[in-house]
């Protein structure tokens, strides 16, 4: 992915916590790093993001907007910007938009958004300004796209580019120890979710589906990690369903790929999902998944191959998904297998060639 002339870079993300999208700005950052490019991230100096890529002897800025309209943070970044000699600006989240739109006004310098979610844009005149002036926007899968497209982006104007995952990183599964400690029991079948407790993901969703896999699988327990808004939902939901022994809500925490790779299912309940990359983790990790066909989850998980795919709010056949991959055994070796295969088609080095391309398109658009 070498490329005669070097880039240099810069990432918007000024988003608090860890999330999807911080892990993928930052991997991008790094893979085009490795790949002989100079990536600058435009972070909060204490949030996960700036410490992980500091961590990674990546440049860091600091960049803390009180608000998407912050004009002396889009200063901050337009003066980063001549400073640094910087080629292109990618805005990695919704907010991050404004800040590169006003930061690049008056300049030659073209700038590409990401956009990770399948929400329709807001129908008002700041949204069609910022997106306007961004030279693509890069959809991380075919359903966001769609979006994109039926909110009023041209075509011509959204790139799809799949999130990646690492597949040189090692990670190894939760110790029994680990797993103990949560209060799993050893040598039961293990299902996990990876997701905020939010509205679109859908937890209680989740919830239910383990409760209708418990009565075909009697022995089977679940690990729903993270935390956010509906988690007092989410417990009183576990209490009325008897689910205390079988399902564990562990919140947030920074061990979720192991917790995940120790999973014999994958699970993401989610009612809108841009793409769902905690399901490239267990691809990656060969563990099938049971997922609704949400968004793009139907273009990282092939139904029936790598895992087993229900429709949206219906705990019964999701539910049913999980079962099935808990007892059927030689159908979980089958998509275990399968997972595996697969994901080279998500490659970190895969998304850093694609997104590369975009910014030398853009930048020969922009003469």
């Amino acid at each position: 992915m070498l490329r005669a002339v070097a880039l240099r870079v810069l990432h918007v993300d000024t988003e608090h916590g860890w999330r999807g999208g911080e892990r993928q700005a930052l991997w991008l950052a790094q893979e085009l790093e490795r790949a002989g490019h100079h990536s600058i991230l435009a972070a909060r100096r204490d949030e996960p993001l700036a410490q992980r890529a500091r961590d990674a002897g990546l440049h860091v800025l600091d960049a803390a907007p009180r608000s998407e309209l912050d004009l002396l943070a889009a200063r901050a970044i337009r003066r980063a910007i001549r400073r640094e000699r910087v080629d292109i600006v990618h805005a990695h989240t919704a907010h991050a938009v404004a800040l590169a739109a006003f930061a690049t006004i008056g300049t030659n310098l073209p700038f590409v958004v990401s956009r990770r979610v399948d929400f329709p844009l807001r129908a008002n005149v700041g949204t069609r300004w910022k997106y306007g002036r961004a030279a693509r926007v890069v959809a991380i899968s075919g359903a966001v796209a769609r979006v994109l497209e039926a909110s009023g982006i041209a075509r011509d104007r959204i790139a799809v580019v799949p999130d990646g995952v690492d597949l040189h990183r090692t990670v190894v599964p939760a110790a029994p120890a680990t797993l103990a400690s949560l209060g799993l029991r050893p040598g039961r079948p293990l299902v996990v979710q990876v997701a905020q407790l939010v509205g679109h993901k859908d937890p209680i969703n989740f919830v239910r589906a383990v409760a209708r896999a418990r009565a075909s699988a009697p022995g089977i327990q679940a690990l729903l990690v993270g935390d956010g808004p509906l988690r007092d939902e989410v417990e009183s939901e576990i209490a009325a369903l008897g689910m205390r022994d079988t399902l564990i809500l562990a919140g947030y925490r920074p061990d979720a790929d192991a917790l995940l790779a120790a999973a014999d299912v994958a699970v993401l309940s989610s009612r809108e999902e841009g793409m769902g990359s905690v399901l490239l983790d267990a691809l990656a990790f060969g563990v099938p998944a049971a997922a609704t066909r949400a968004g793009g989850i139907p273009e990282i998980v092939a139904d029936g191959e790598s895992g087993l795919l229900a429709d949206v709010s219906d705990p019964d056949a999701l539910g049913g998904a999980i079962a099935r991959l808990v007892t059927d055994r030689e159908l979980h070796k089958r998509m275990s297998a399968a997972s595996r295969a697969r994901a080279p088609r998500f490659s970190m080095e895969r998304t850093a060639e694609l997104t590369l391309a975009i910014y030398e398109r853009v930048l020969a658009d922009a003469g």
